[in-house]
């Protein structure tokens, strides 16, 4: 006996011989030591060979495929999750795939290929690289990995898990750690690379297409939109297998993408009718507003269409809305039998699928294209954690439509001359509505008239006739058709059913039982669809009866309670919790006494076990630009959260900012109001006045250079007389005037009362160049006035920082 997978790997790590130790006292081994073993013997035969405790009919550990398929489609992947129910959890694992009835010596007798999702969770083995291993021994309660089948011609493929949990190994041959998948053209019903036949039938059959939706809030809940939900108009056709509307693996074409996206049918319907030699007829059918309606309110979509030998496919699609780009339909169903008949009748349940033109996750996800364009693939319950079809066990998605095809009519000689049953020879007596008047407008006809009698007095088929007249033809060019019609018939009487041939619709649902409580009747109707040809009354019953039963421990005193609703959503995100179901009082007791019934209940609910799920984090994104272009500001960077949140307890911070700083913004001059205008000076003749502003900032860091901070202008007081006399008096009062205006600004000027100051010398150059330096300028004494009764005239010098940006 040979040592398990995870003993084997955790045997070459000297860390971790300690857990191997365990392991090994709980295996029986054979004499033969793993040290006598060479790596390379039997390829991955250890594995196989390795046994363990195995306990029959435990489900605590399970091997799952996505979509529980039985068979696989060669080459497409596959999404393979191996999980433990809570309580349980598993600390290693092996997962290998072999092909059936192979032993795993050789590395031809392993089937497809593995891919690795999280490679902080999975890894391949080392002494077995076909094999998946953990990365690390922990405690965890799901992995999952991608297997994507082998080519055609494998055959059936076994899927085996091998768990090590605690100390024990548990490693099973059948039950919930095996999966047994075998080669199928598909996956999914309704793909459509399955091979397909030359059609053998004679003659053509016409069928009835019916559309039942099935997607609803109450079978598919998880953000429903309430709002505009519905399914947009059918498009299709009969066709050629030359011809392919859509199919899974295949890419959308500008009409699938069309009505994928925007539920638009015009463009799919320009694309059909420009292939009019491969399709026989174009299917349509109206919209459904909204999306789910009972029958009785409004019949289900439906449409009619005809096939022959050479197109007897049949494929359509319609949009759910809102959506992506999520349909469903069929693609390239095949009416025609290999007993070279036609198909009675197909029934078939419908999930979404993909265009491959959107990548939303959402029902109303913005429109975001995918590119480039994927394949068209059907959606599954694992696509994203958003998904409204998501299913964290990977389940299968409810359908959310079902398609019938009924056959209601043949025509023209046919192979297979023995009918299905009784109504199958109905359906092929039925006239065949014209679904338009091909009649041209040149021709005027008189109304048809009557039918005759059937040529057959006998259930042998037999003919009928009737006949029209040409009254005018406006156009000799343009021929007229017959004027004669036949259609096939067959005498009175030829029914097993009551002597008619009567056709009848389906019963109606039963009506509400007669009375509230006790024994009561109820009722269900049908119609007739169509009536004997030969004139005869249909004899079926149009009604039944039956008895009911309402409350059937019925008194006075009973109340009448309307169904249990759902159960509510479980209280705890995590272990144990509690979940509530209500129901109402629909008529209170006879006797007028209080009801006693119970209107809502409670139970207990389990969810995963709390803190066994690790917080998983996704590496830290690179650190976003600076929030500013110069200066200081701030940066982010953010991570997120790999594992569900609900399920672990993550504490663990998403995002993390600090600050940044880039080189100093540049700083501009800054100047102070502009002065008064001076007096002009002089007091005749031409003169001018100036008006100044002082720097009030420098520019810093290439700042705007600063302006101009003198400005002069003319001026003229009044023209100087000529008599020097007179002139050199009004130069003494000037001069005098201005003597006084001095003395005054001397002894109120501000802010140095009583001197005279140079100007300010210009800053020194900074000290430093970064880090933060010093500059200097100075303000020395001019002229001290005699009259000044101040002390504080002295020089004057100021200090400021400079290149405070970090070095």
């Amino acid at each position: 006996m040979r040592l398990a997978p995870a003993l084997l790997r955790l045997s070459r790590s000297p860390a971790l011989l300690a857990l191997a130790l365990p392991l090994a006292a709980a295996l029986a081994f054979s004499d033969e030591t793993l040290d006598k073993v060479p790596k390379s013997e039997g390829y991955c035969s250890r594995i196989l060979r390795a046994q363990g405790t195995r306990r029959e009919g435990y489900t605590e550990f399970s091997l799952r495929v996505e979509g529980d398929p039985d068979f696989y489609k060669p080459g497409t992947s596959y999404r393979v999750t191996l999980s433990a129910a809570p309580p349980s959890y598993f600390r290693g694992f092996t997962l290998i795939a072999l092909k059936e009835n192979r032993e795993g010596d050789k590395e031809e007798d392993h089937a497809g290929t593995f891919q690795i999702i999280d490679e902080e969770e999975t890894q391949f083995m080392s002494n077995c690289p076909v094999a998946v291993t953990e990365s690390t021994p922990r405690r965890r309660t799901r992995i999952q990995v991608f297997w994507i089948a082998p080519p055609a011609g494998t055959g059936c493929v076994i899927l085996k898990a091998s768990i090590v949990q605690k100390r024990i190994i548990y490693f099973q041959d059948e039950g919930s750690l095996t999966k047994k998948l075998c080669e199928q053209d598909s996956m999914f019903d309704g793909v459509t690379d399955k091979p397909i036949l030359d059609c053998c039938a004679c003659g053509t059959a016409k069928y009835r297409l019916t559309f039942y939706g099935n997607w609803s809030e109450k079978t598919h809940p998880k953000d429903y939109p309430r709002r505009a939900n519905h399914w947009s108009a059918i498009i299709g056709g009969s066709h050629s297998k030359n011809y392919v509307l859509w199919e899974y693996g295949g890419y959308a074409s500008e009409g699938v993408k069309q009505v994928a996206e925007l539920g638009s049918p015009v463009k799919m319907e320009e694309e059909i009718r420009q292939q009019s030699d491969e399709v026989l007829t174009v299917i349509k059918a109206k919209a459904q507003w909204p999306a789910w309606q009972p029958l009785n309110v409004r019949a289900a979509p439906s449409a009619e269409f005809s096939v022959d030998r050479t197109r007897h496919l049949m494929s359509f699609l319609t949009m759910m809305g809102p959506s992506p780009d999520w349909n469903v339909g069929l693609s390239a169903e095949d009416l025609c039998t290999k007993e070279c008949g036609w198909v009675q009748k197909v029934v078939q349940d419908l999930i979404p699928w993909d265009a491959g033109t959107d990548s939303g996750v959402t029902y109303e996800s913005p429109n975001k294209p995918t590119i480039p364009q994927e394949k068209i693939r059907p959606l599954t319950s694992l696509d994203h954690p958003q998904s409204p079809f998501y299913d964290p066990e990977g389940g299968s998605i409810t359908q959310v439509a079902r398609v019938v095809i009924e056959r209601i009519a043949r025509k023209g000689e046919q192979c297979n001359i023995v009918p299905d049953n009784v109504d199958d020879i109905v359906a092929d007596l039925a006239p065949e509505e014209k679904d338009e008047d091909d009649t041209p407008e040149t021709c005027i006809y008189s109304n048809w008239s009557p039918w005759s009698a059937c040529s057959s007095s006998t259930c042998d088929k037999g003919k009928r006739m009737r006949q029209r007249m040409l009254k005018a033809q406006l156009d000799l060019s343009v021929p007229c058709p017959d004027t004669q019609d036949f259609q096939p018939c067959m005498g009175p009487g030829c029914s097993d059913e009551d002597g008619s041939t009567c056709t009848m619709s389906e019963w109606i649902t039963w009506s509400p039982c007669s009375i509230s409580c006790g024994m009561g009747m109820r009722s269900r109707e049908r119609y007739v669809k169509q009536f004997p040809e030969d004139g005869s009354v249909c004899t079926l019953p149009t009604e039944e009866t039956e008895k009911c039963t309402v409350n059937e421990e019925c008194s006075p005193s009973s109340c009448l309670m309307t169904e249990w609703g759902e159960w509510d959503e479980c209280s705890a995100t995590c272990g144990m919790g509690m979940k509530k179901r209500h129901r109402m009082v629909k008529m209170s007791p006879a006797d007028g006494s209080m009801c006693k019934a119970e209107t809502s209940q409670a139970e207990k609910c389990m969810m995963p076990e709390c803190h066994t799920i690790p917080c998983l984090l996704s590496p830290w994104s690179e650190w976003s630009d600076c929030s500013v272009t110069c200066g200081k500001g701030m940066r982010t960077r953010q991570r997120m959260l790999k594992s569900l949140a609900e399920l672990g307890d993550c504490n663990e911070e998403l995002e993390q900012v600090e600050k940044c700083m880039l080189p100093e913004c540049p700083i501009d001059c800054e100047l102070t109001e502009w002065s008064q205008w001076s007096e002009c000076n002089k007091s005749c003749g031409k003169g001018h006045m100036i008006r100044t502003r002082m720097i009030h900032m420098e520019p810093q860091f290439g700042g705007a250079p600063c302006p101009e901070t003198v400005q002069r202008k003319k001026c003229r007081v009044r023209k100087c007389l000529k008599n020097p006399s007179i002139q050199k008096l009004r130069w003494r009062e000037a001069r005098e005037s201005r003597r006084s205006e001095q003395l005054r600004e001397e002894s109120e000027g501000e802010p140095f009362p009583g001197c005279r100051m140079r100007p300010w010398t210009a800053w020194s150059e900074c000290t430093k160049l970064c880090g933060g330096g010093i500059q200097e300028r100075y303000m020395t004494v001019k002229k001290r006035f005699k009259s000044s009764q101040f002390s504080s005239c002295k020089d004057k010098k100021e200090i400021r920082a400079c290149n405070v940006h970090p070095c």
